[in-house]
């Protein structure tokens, strides 16, 4: 890590500390747009490991590592510009784990490392911008590496010296390229992981409990709508976190207004077809319909209110009042129509890992347990209505589910 500051040039940060992100990224646009569902993927297919990680013992002058367990992808640290600082990162996924499998022999998908720096501001918060890098990386088994690195060897080899000079040469230190800061900045905060303080056989939606060993998912991104009394320095901001910063230059004095302005046709004709459906659509906030919507309600919750209820029943008919119950239910939106789906969003629900759910179970004829599949998930009625149980596991920290 070096200071490559000109001379008298950002004098606000001699003798202070700056902080660094790691990020881990896929390289190809395509993989870009679908990076949260690629990354909780392998989330499920690898629990407990993490994608990028600092090896400690082996960097040199960096403060405060940090890595937060929700953002596999993702380290931070603060380090002295001043001073020698070196970072040596783990990736602990290689590339071919992104690719379809077919036949073997997959080509793999390509990384980018991307490092965003922030200097502190007046409240001590480290979120003023100061200079983001990339590089493009694959990820290799030891293998796979050294074939991977002899056939480039021959193939560099079997060439011209007029075809050579059109690669670039080899270096012994990896050279990163300034590059736009990365759109979507989410910092690690102080507060320490929940801890799972119940020892009851049941759980509450929204009690936000989790297994110190099992960290809860990350919550669902916030819809980012633009608004007409958007800034055009926010507008700017909107465009990068929504993908489309290739066409910020093309709207530099636009605001959230004159954006909404624009006619479908207006887009499509600055941006190209793809690209204009594309940031017409997120103009105007359009979600796509879920291909499934059902209802479900904690039963621990209802007998709580039904006893209550009963403690009150005597006095309510005194006073003449309506015996009525007022039950919440949750929302949940299916894509998939797949039982994996199902156990991820009723973990989002209760707060916990999608692991601490051992089986989903519906309640059939004569009170008979049916497990959940997919294909029952598919014949479910549009807005049907459930109430959920909850069921201890013999042998080990996880529930079952039941719908009933």
């Amino acid at each position: 890590m070096l200071d490559n500051r000109k001379l008298g040039e950002l004098p606000e940060i001699n003798g202070k500390l700056v902080k660094s992100i790691f990020r881990v990224v896929f390289h190809d646009r395509r993989l870009q747009y679908t990076e949260h569902q690629q990354l909780e993927g392998w989330r499920w297919n690898r629990p407990g490991d993490r994608i990028l990680d600092i090896d400690i013992p082996m960097s040199v002058g960096i403060i405060d590592p940090r890595a937060n367990p929700t953002q596999l992808n993702t380290v931070e640290f603060l380090w002295d510009p001043a001073k020698r600082t070196s970072v040596f990162i783990q990736v602990h996924c290689i590339s071919t784990e992104f690719t379809m499998r077919k036949h073997g022999g997959e080509k793999g998908v390509p990384f980018r490392v991307q490092i965003d720096t922030f200097k502190e501001n007046e409240n001590g918060e480290y979120t003023e911008h100061l200079h983001s890098a990339s590089c493009q990386i694959k990820v290799f088994k030891p293998k796979g590496a050294d074939r991977k690195q002899k056939t480039d060897r021959e193939k560099m080899e079997k060439r011209t010296p007029h075809e050579k000079e059109k690669y670039q040469p080899s270096y012994e230190t990896t050279i990163l390229t300034e590059c736009s800061p990365w759109p979507e900045i989410t910092y690690v905060n102080n507060s320490p992981s929940p801890g799972f303080n119940s020892s009851h056989s049941s759980f509450s939606l929204g009690e936000g409990n989790g297994s110190p060993n099992h960290q809860p998912e990350p919550p669902p991104p916030v819809t980012d709508n633009l608004l007409p009394t958007t800034t055009p320095q926010e507008a700017q901001q909107w465009l990068h976190r929504n993908r489309f910063s290739t066409f910020t230059r093309l709207f530099t004095n636009f605001s959230g207004a004159d954006l909404l302005k624009l006619t479908r046709d207006d887009v499509i004709q600055i941006c190209g077809p793809a690209d204009g459906i594309r940031l017409f659509n997120a103009l105007k906030g359009r979600m796509v319909r879920p291909r499934l919507t059902i209802y479900v309600c904690q039963e621990s919750l209802q007998l709580r209110e039904q006893q209550q209820q009963q403690q009150q029943q005597q006095q309510k008919h005194e006073d003449g009042e309506s015996n009525g119950t007022f039950f919440v239910y949750h929302a949940i939106y299916l894509e998939e129509l797949t039982a994996v789906e199902l156990t991820e969003k009723i973990a989002q629900l209760f707060s916990i890992s999608p692991r601490q759910i051992s089986q989903i179970y519906k309640q059939g004829p004569t009170g008979i347990h049916v497990l959940i599949s997919d294909e029952m998930i598919q014949n479910f009625q549009e807005e049907a209505c459930f109430i959920l149980d909850t069921m201890k596991a013999e042998t080990s920290d996880s529930y079952h589910i039941i719908l009933k």
